[in-house]
């Protein structure tokens, strides 16, 4: 922590090493605090008393050499993975909630590194979009399950009444087939402009 000359308390920026360079993470804002919350409100009751555990975000995670991440959630189900400075080691699920400054890195570089380690299921979340992009690695490769989405009021009185049942509501977590995961539960609270 810093304290500058107002004697404001101010957090040190958070940063990740992505290809050998220093990627500044943007400062969380409403919604991804939100929509963060809204996961760990998801996993944490249901992995009590389980093997596996959810970390929210600032958790650490080293995977190659000089290179250092921090997703904003993920599931650990190996204990030996778990050190006192991060997890050494792919996590099952990593969870990136997409901001305007680090979504080509979320959507590029640490998909592709979270693939290539053996990350289990990866989402992209896009807050603006209220989409989930949910990749499971099969064979060693992420492949696209599905994009689920929560659709405003506003767009489902455009849409037709087969447009409206064909919507995706539940869906879940490869690593966990008995954990109905709502859509509109990750959604939940948002703040919207205008």
């Amino acid at each position: 922590m810093n304290i500058d000359g107002n004697l404001a308390l101010k957090e040190e920026p958070l940063e990740e090493l992505i290809g050998g360079k220093v990627v500044m993470m943007a400062p969380p804002v409403s919604n991804h605090n939100t929509i963060a919350a809204n996961i760990a409100g998801i996993f944490v009751p249901y992995l009590r008393g389980k093997k596996c555990r959810y970390y929210g975000d600032h958790e650490g995670v080293f995977l190659t050499e000089g290179e250092f991440y921090i997703p904003d959630g993920l599931v650990i189900c190996d204990p030996d993975k778990i050190k006192l400075d991060g997890i050494h080691g792919a996590p099952d699920l990593a969870i990136e909630i997409l901001s305007p400054s680090t979504a080509r890195y979320d959507r590029g570089r640490k998909k592709d590194i979270y693939e290539q380690y053996g990350v289990r299921e990866y989402w992209i979340v896009n807050p603006p979009e209220m989409t989930i992009e949910q990749y499971v690695l099969q064979d060693g490769k992420f492949f696209l399950r599905d994009i689920y989405r929560k659709y405003t009021e506003t767009l489902l009185e455009y849409m037709k009444e087969e447009e409206r049942a064909a919507i995706v509501k539940e869906f879940r977590c490869s690593l966990f087939p008995d954990l109905p995961i709502l859509v509109e539960d990750v959604f939940d609270h948002m703040i919207f402009l205008g």
